[in-house]
């Protein structure tokens, strides 16, 4: 099996990982290696996926990836972005960051609250970087939460058929998530590193 460490500490972001890649990857979490995550200092969700997958991998000495995925909303020009995580505050909960999107946007009508998530990935090897891949998934921002399947801002972001991210099964949200299409754009590479290095698949 090829080893790949994941370097987030999210166990809603590992088992989508885990859920999208197929099974000869065995997915590791921060939460089984001793890295020193860096500060998220960069200007794009590309920039701060960087940072972390090139931390990961040079200290861990692993197979490393990291995502920096946020939701950018039209009438906040992209806001919350690259802050999502902590729209509320430095170590704020989900539910604070979500009543606090609700509440920018609670004089906003249906049709101006455009939206889209956002996921990038760097694939990196101890020494350096492999590849960058992002998906984006289109949508709105509804006016209260529903559904109970998800994590983050799923539960406020509709989806054209009407329903939340947090309403829709797993392999419903695993096909349309931004998430979803950046870690199959990363299988290619993946393959391709368990060929060079005789890992079965």
């Amino acid at each position: 099996m090829l080893d790949l460490l994941v370097a987030t500490s999210n166990a809603g972001k590992v088992r989508e990982f885990r859920s999208l890649l197929p099974p000869w990857v065995r997915v590791v979490g921060l939460d089984a290696v001793h890295v020193v995550m860096p500060e998220e200092t960069g200007a794009s969700f590309a920039e701060n996926a960087r940072l972390k997958a090139i931390a990961a991998a040079s200290q861990s000495g692993m197979l490393a990836c990291a995502d920096d995925s946020g939701i950018c909303v039209d009438a906040l020009h992209g806001e919350p972005g690259i802050f999502s995580a902590r729209y509320a505050g430095p170590g704020a909960a989900d539910a604070a960051n979500r009543a606090k999107l609700l509440a920018a946007l609670a004089h906003v009508p249906a049709p101006e609250r455009a939206a889209r998530f956002v996921c990038s990935i760097v694939l990196a090897y101890p020494t350096g970087v492999i590849t960058e891949t992002e998906g984006t998934c289109e949508g709105a921002i509804g006016t209260e939460e529903r559904g109970s399947n998800g994590f983050g801002y799923d539960s406020l972001f509709v989806l054209p058929d009407g329903r939340t991210l947090a309403m829709v099964s797993s392999s419903e949200k695993d096909a349309v998530s931004h998430r979803g299409q950046a870690v199959r754009m990363l299988i290619p590479y993946l393959e391709g590193y368990a060929a060079t290095h005789g890992i079965a698949r």
